[in-house]
């Protein structure tokens, strides 16, 4: 029952405990409704983060599913603030475009693109690439950001294309792509057993479905 439904009995003694209580709600209904939708493709930036072998990442996905491709998706578009959220488990195929934060932007003349499985939460910060919010996008100007999983063994090391000579460094860093929703029948762990599903003993605390249809709307506080 919400803290307000019992106002009229509630004592004047009381009324500072209610008043308190209250306002503990209001975090959570703001936050709840502010999670972003997103359409089945578009435009996103990607970055890369490190992520150890056998890790049990936020979505409590099998640790066997860093065998293979996997990234964790910015706060309000995965849809949740703690743990699991309305992402997990869905496969993108992701394609690099041009790297942002170069000058001049670089091209790749070859096109790189992978399939992957979000398993896990780039947290929310008011800084960074996993920034956005319904209220605006994050640097880049997009609303979606994939945290790929980098260096892995599933993806090769020269994944991300780069002009030595010319820009001083082969690690850009940020990068301009497309997204797709795609069946996760695509995805490369898709043939393991033992890399799809949830981690049993973590029970209601994991959720990693193994092949899930794209969700705009739900959200998990």
């Amino acid at each position: 029952m919400l803290p307000w439904s019992n106002f009229s009995k509630t004592p004047w003694s009381q009324l500072p405990s209610f008043i308190f209580t209250f306002l503990s709600f209001l975090p959570h209904i703001s936050w709840a409704s502010e999670w972003i939708g997103y359409s089945s493709d578009g435009y996103a930036t990607m970055t890369h983060y490190s992520l150890p072998e056998n890790f049990i990442a936020a979505c409590g996905c099998t640790s066997t599913s860093t065998d293979y491709p996997t990234a964790a998706m910015n706060q309000m578009a995965y849809g949740s603030s703690t743990s699991y959220g309305p992402a997990c488990g869905q496969c993108f195929n992701l394609t690099l475009l041009n790297s942002f934060l170069s000058n001049p932007p670089f091209y790749p003349n070859v096109t790189k693109s992978v399939v992957i499985k979000v398993t896990d939460l780039c947290p929310l910060s008011h800084s960074g690439w996993c920034n956005a919010t319904t209220h605006g996008p994050n640097a880049g100007s997009h609303y979606l950001n994939f945290d790929l999983a980098w260096p892995s063994s599933s993806i090769p090391n020269d994944f991300f294309p780069s002009n030595e000579p010319l820009y001083g460094y082969t690690d850009f860093g940020v990068w301009n792509i497309s997204y797709q929703s795609v069946s996760c029948t695509n995805w490369k762990g898709w043939n393991n057993a033992a890399a799809l599903g949830s981690v049993v003993n973590l029970g209601y605390s994991a959720c990693c479905p193994n092949n899930p249809a794209v969700s705009q709307l739900l959200s998990y506080i």
